[in-house]
């Protein structure tokens, strides 16, 4: 009986201890993940026209002219980015941000998928899973959804879910 108790005690203490966790975690995964985005937008802001270069001629992007998916990916990396950091809208803006990299995968994937670009693959994917993290469990309570559900009483329509 008495190593059950303690390994009941142990589990709870741990438990205890990643429940403390859970908002450090959530802000750190939307800081990296978001900053990735942002650092990428804010590249190809600043040289537009090598920008405009890769999607009219290396980029494949489906259904939208090469200059509109310039702007649209541009705008959403920025946008999309700044929210997930900021915990706005935070499992929108995740989900977001999320078609925005299964695009740029889907764009890029004769060159992503060729021999030797395992890596830079490996890379999309792990963007993908912490975004599709942040939208099942939303941004925490270190964000402005959490605070907006501080704010606003219990019960109401407005009030964000966050975990």
């Amino acid at each position: 009986m008495n190593i059950l108790h303690s390994l009941t005690v142990f589990v709870q203490q741990t438990n205890q201890l990643l429940v403390r966790g859970m908002n450090p975690f959530a802000l750190s995964v939307r800081v990296w993940v978001g900053l990735v985005f942002i650092k990428s937008g804010w590249l190809k802001l600043t040289s537009f026209e090598n920008t405009l270069y890769l999607f009219r001629e290396e980029y494949r992007v489906p259904l939208l002219p090469a200059d509109v998916a310039a702007v649209a990916g541009t705008g959403s990396e920025l946008v999309f980015g700044g929210l997930v950091i900021a915990g706005l809208c935070g499992r929108l803006s995740a989900l977001g941000l999320f078609a925005v990299n299964a695009m740029a995968v889907m764009s890029y994937a004769h060159v992503l998928l060729a021999e030797g670009f395992e890596a830079a693959l490996a890379q999309h994917y792990l963007w993908g899973f912490m975004l599709l993290v942040l939208a099942v469990y939303g941004p925490g309570m270190w964000s402005l959804d959490g605070a907006i559900a501080r704010w606003l009483p219990r019960g109401s329509q407005l009030r964000p879910q966050v975990v």
